[in-house]
């Protein structure tokens, strides 16, 4: 994982860091950073025109994180305003590799590499995205290793 990638980021979504969110020591709770990321990639879909909501409904399908690989550097407290970034890495056709970051005034707080996969909401089996996600998502140019 790598901070100079910072301000290479498909998408930006800022977000409050409210009481609920912090434990006992004032911090934002290690596992809260996965609820950020997680709204962060909603909103980043919804960019693309894309609706979950729609897909489940309408086409059976949708998306379950499979992997996480999460790094915690600097804590971030109650009232801070926290940037999440969302850059597509990996596409295939059933699931999607994102890099994730959280930040706070230039500083790099939590990274992380998210493995999402679309299936089918009866059995829980790898399904293909749909066609117009698919396409939506070939047009990002994915970050050179």
């Amino acid at each position: 994982m790598s901070q100079s990638r910072a301000h290479e980021a498909d998408y930006r979504h800022g977000l409050r860091v409210y009481w609920e969110d912090t434990d006992a020591g004032g911090v934002v709770f290690y596992a809260n950073y996965l609820k950020f990321f997680e709204r962060a990639r909603t909103e980043w879909l919804r960019e693309l025109g894309f609706s979950q909501e729609l897909m489940r409904q309408s086409q059976g399908r949708m998306f379950v994180v499979s992997r996480t690989a999460v790094s915690y550097l600097a804590p971030a407290r109650l009232d801070d305003w926290v940037s999440v970034t969302v850059e597509l890495r990996e596409q295939g056709r059933a699931s999607m590799t994102l890099f994730q970051q959280a930040w706070r005034d230039g500083q790099l707080l939590a990274e992380g590499e998210i493995r999402i996969g679309c299936v089918d909401v009866a059995s829980f089996r790898p399904a293909r995205m749909p066609e117009d996600l698919l396409a939506r998502l070939s047009t990002l140019i994915l970050p050179s290793s």
